[in-house]
């Protein structure tokens, strides 16, 4: 069964564990909603609360407009988000997700002076590197439609579905116009580890970008990668979540 935040309606199955000791927020793709990490919590011991970001325009919020600037959902989200990081919480974004991810990460620490205990970016090169993407958004639907199905996050039948795509064009183009008009700004590296998640078929992703992210921390930095192309969290989640659980238990476990 899914809960709606009591806190507010950007976050999924926050607050519902009283158990919980540490916080995962999870934020989706471009174009995804929470319902991407649902089962998530399942697989988590009890001392860790899956929580997924519900950003405007999908699913439950379906009627709201989509927000086109990651400053805009940045600082609204790092407003929102304060009742729950009362304890340690951590990251988990993927694509889009990532660099949101990030950039909270920073904005919270600016405003609050606080670290999340781990940053898992999965999915998308490092924010220093230039988005090869920029214009993307502004594409025709004919255009568009195809960017998306070679990225094959999309079923082919939505693809090819005109209804469909007419109510889904508007929340991706909006979510590409968010990565694509991000700009990026040096500031200090966290104080915290960061690990890279990556699909060994994702040809617009590499290894490389990917370690590009060791440069934003003075902790711990790893890369993973896992079979799959741009959307390898759904073949790779057990994987993905076994390593993470090792990561965040490290962070519970007793201080001697």
């Amino acid at each position: 069964m899914t809960f709606i935040s009591q806190v507010n309606k950007w976050f999924v199955n926050a607050n519902v564990n009283s158990a919980a000791k540490l916080r995962l927020f999870c934020i989706p793709y471009a174009g995804g909603g929470a319902s991407a990490f649902y089962e998530w919590s399942h697989f988590f011991p009890k001392e860790i609360e899956v929580c997924s970001i519900q950003l405007p325009g999908r699913e439950n919020r379906g009627a709201e407009v989509p927000l086109t600037n990651l400053q805009q959902i940045v600082e609204i989200v790092a407003e929102e988000i304060q009742p729950l990081i009362n304890i340690p919480f951590a990251f988990l974004g993927h694509s889009m997700g990532a660099l949101i991810s990030f950039e909270l990460a920073r904005t919270i620490r600016q405003k609050s002076n606080v670290n999340p205990v781990h940053l898992f970016v999965s999915g998308r090169h490092a924010p220093q590197i230039p988005c090869a993407k920029q214009d993307y958004h502004l594409l025709p639907d004919e255009q568009f439609i195809q960017e998306l199905r070679s990225l094959n996050g999309t079923p082919e039948i939505v693809l090819q579905d005109a209804e469909m795509m007419s109510i889904l064009l508007p929340r991706l183009r909006a979510d590409f116009s968010v990565c694509g008009s991000y700009q990026y700004k040096n500031d200090e590296p966290f104080e915290c580890p960061i690990t890279a998640f990556g699909g060994k078929n994702d040809n617009g992703v590499t290894y490389q970008s990917l370690e590009a992210w060791r440069e934003q921390t003075k902790r711990e930095f790893s890369v993973c990668m896992y079979p799959g192309d741009h959307f390898f969290l759904y073949e790779s989640k057990y994987e993905m979540i076994e390593f993470m659980c090792k990561q965040l238990r490290l962070v519970l476990a007793p201080k001697i």
